[in-house]
């Protein structure tokens, strides 16, 4: 697959070439972002490694539009995952992995989208994440198949759905109406299995802003081969922000939710302007209820308290760095990812990183 690679994207690049002499507007974009990161385990040392998209993930993005009239246009967004620092994809299976969508929208009915794209419930979090779900501050190291669990009772170690959805239908809200937003996705599992990463999926997210504040929610839920003697997965998410100008605040709670075993998380984040750049801070807690077969998760917990500052160079370049820390309680290991593998239950974990990221 890794040899197949270039020549699918110069197919993808010569098809795109082709189609935008039918299109209204076809354009190549996309982020390259590297840092060098040093993760400490507790009782398993240091690693010292160079990491691929911790401001913002590495990518190749191609997106087209036609203008169809009376307020219609018809369009295609399609996004490949970049490890920056080894040139390989982020998915050996899936070259668009990012998203691979096509869309009919209106101006006023909204868009229907078909095609892979992201689940309503991580689309009303992130917006609360000062570090945007990556890096070493990153709300994603918090919600794992790692740790005994909803999500890893419903996926194992399988690629699941609490970030996107394949073969998923949805309706994107107009804009335009007073401040409110939302979405509808559905998603078929088309006889799949955990192990193939396939769901049937259903989601709905609402919300609205004005004056500098915002407040939304959502609920996605899965099936696969695995709830089908437990229950459907569950996740659902609320949260609010406000924009005071000198500062900008959130705060989000997710549910995760299969079975008899929940885990709950809650995220504070905020933004600081800083001259020419931005101050980020955000502090996560998880914690685990309920059982696993005769396991009891009442006792496992994790918090991450993270800072970091990113400085814009110009429009399309910046240079960031962050610190982020890990405590665990009761069975749960979580860890910043890069780190040494093995950490011990109840131990803690801590990352730094400097990078650089550029837009293009």
């Amino acid at each position: 697959m890794k040899h197949l690679q270039p020549i699918t994207l110069a197919i993808a690049a010569l098809a795109t070439a082709t189609a935008a002499q039918a299109q209204s507007s076809v354009t190549v974009s996309g982020i390259a972002d590297a840092a060098v990161r040093v993760v400490s385990n507790e009782d398993r040392g240091s690693v010292k490694s160079l990491v691929s998209g911790s401001n913002s993930t590495s990518r190749l993005v191609f997106r087209g539009t036609e203008d169809l009239g009376d307020g219609l246009s018809a369009g295609f967004h399609l996004e490949h995952g970049i490890r920056l620092d080894s040139g390989e994809a982020v998915q050996s299976t899936q070259f668009w992995d990012r998203r691979s969508t096509v869309s009919l929208a209106s101006r006023t009915l909204g868009e229907l989208r078909a095609g892979r794209d992201f689940v309503p419930s991580y689309v009303a979090w992130t917006r609360h994440d000062p570090f945007s779900y990556v890096g070493v501050g990153g709300s994603t190291n918090l919600i794992s198949a790692t740790p005994n669990g909803p999500i890893r009772n419903t996926f194992g170690t399988a690629a699941n759905t609490v970030v996107r959805a394949s073969n998923a239908v949805q309706w994107i809200a107009p804009a335009g109406l007073g401040g409110f937003e939302g979405g509808l996705l559905v998603a078929a599992g088309e006889g799949g299995t955990a192990a193939s990463g396939q769901a049937k999926v259903v989601g709905l997210r609402a919300g609205w802003a004005g004056s500098g504040f915002h407040v939304g929610g959502a609920y996605t839920r899965s099936e696969n081969d695995r709830t089908d003697a437990g229950g459907v997965f569950k996740d659902a998410t609320v949260g609010s922000g406000w924009d005071a100008g000198v500062v900008r605040v959130s705060l989000a709670w997710r549910r995760f939710d299969q079975a008899d075993a929940k885990q709950t998380n809650w995220m504070l984040g905020a933004w600081v302007p800083v001259g020419a750049g931005e101050v980020k801070l955000s502090y996560l807690k998880a914690d685990f209820d309920g059982r696993v077969g005769r396991t009891n998760l009442g006792a496992n917990g994790s918090r991450q308290l993270a800072a970091g500052y990113v400085h814009a160079l110009s429009k399309r370049t910046a240079l960031y760095a962050t610190v982020a820390r890990i405590d665990n309680d009761g069975a749960n290991a979580l860890a910043i990812p890069g780190g040494a593998s093995g950490l011990a239950a109840g131990n803690s974990s801590t990352g730094t990183e400097l990078g650089l990221r550029h837009n293009f």
